[in-house]
């Protein structure tokens, strides 16, 4: 329950009230994708941020950050040099071994691309052990891409199929327009043999269980992301609780047969 002082080694814009920031890693801080860490600004708050570096980067820890509520906004500001607090990490991550062999499909709306980074950066740095890799990717607007170079390389020279699509586009946009989970019914891929990683807001992955389910994937092959009001990270205080479970504890990263219909549910 202390938070280790950490150093900023570098901050990198990401786009409008985006940062992610480079912080240096101590002997406990690996993790694994999907998992997640509890960033502190002394006497500001706490906040849960996942990762969004590759987990083999033993010096340092990435984490992608948005300015949406004092924590976070305070996190954005800080510079090389700066020092921050962190516990971690906590909680599950995507299920990596279970792919093996298998197809992926990845589905991330607005700041779900960045917990699913590590990921992707582990199915392509083991390629050959993953059969067709997609990433499916919807944001707000064509500012509001996050790596849109990194993206670029990966389609280009890592044999991986990414199509994007924004909510608002100026007329000089040349790529997709509407909700990410349109998506899905194009893309070729074999039910039978095909894990999805999602990850965004809930009504994105509400939408996109539905999308994924008709084109004949299982809930036995659907993993999602969870964000919820996590404060302990260790199941203790129950500000993430949902249904049966608990975000910190028993995810973030759930199947979706284990959440059943409950993401359907308003009232949780």
């Amino acid at each position: 329950m202390t938070p280790r002082v950490m150093r900023v080694l570098k901050r990198h814009h990401d786009g409008p009230r985006t940062v992610t920031l480079d912080i240096a890693a101590d002997d406990s801080a690996s993790f694994q994708p999907g998992q997640f860490n509890m960033l502190s600004v002394f006497g500001v708050g706490e906040v849960p941020i996942s990762p969004s570096g590759s987990a083999t980067e033993h010096d340092r820890l990435r984490h992608t950050i948005r300015a949406v509520g004092p924590v976070s906004t305070a996190l954005t500001r800080l510079s090389r040099g700066d020092l921050l607090g962190l516990r971690g990490p906590f909680g599950n991550g995507w299920p990596m071994q279970q792919a093996n062999g298998h197809d992926v499909v990845l589905v991330a709306g607005g700041l779900g691309l960045a917990p699913l980074r590590p990921a992707i950066y582990h199915l392509l740095s083991e390629r050959e052990r993953y059969g067709k890799i997609t990433l499916l990717y919807g944001t707000r607007s064509p500012v509001d891409i996050l790596f849109p170079r990194e993206m670029l390389a990966w389609q280009r020279y890592r044999d991986m199929a990414i199509e994007v699509t924004v909510d608002h586009a100026p007329p000089d946009w040349r790529g997709h327009v509407g909700v990410v989970t349109r998506l899905i019914a194009s893309v070729p891929f074999e039910p039978g043999n095909t894990l999805a990683f999602v990850c965004g807001p809930e009504v994105m992955m509400r939408f996109a269980i539905a999308a994924l389910k008709d084109a004949g994937l299982g809930d036995e092959t659907i993993y999602l992301s969870m964000e919820r009001n996590m404060k302990c990270a260790v199941g203790f205080c129950g500000h993430c609780q949902f249904g049966p479970v608990f975000v910190c504890r028993d995810g973030p990263v759930f199947r979706h047969d284990r959440l059943g219909d409950l993401l359907s549910l308003k009232e949780i």
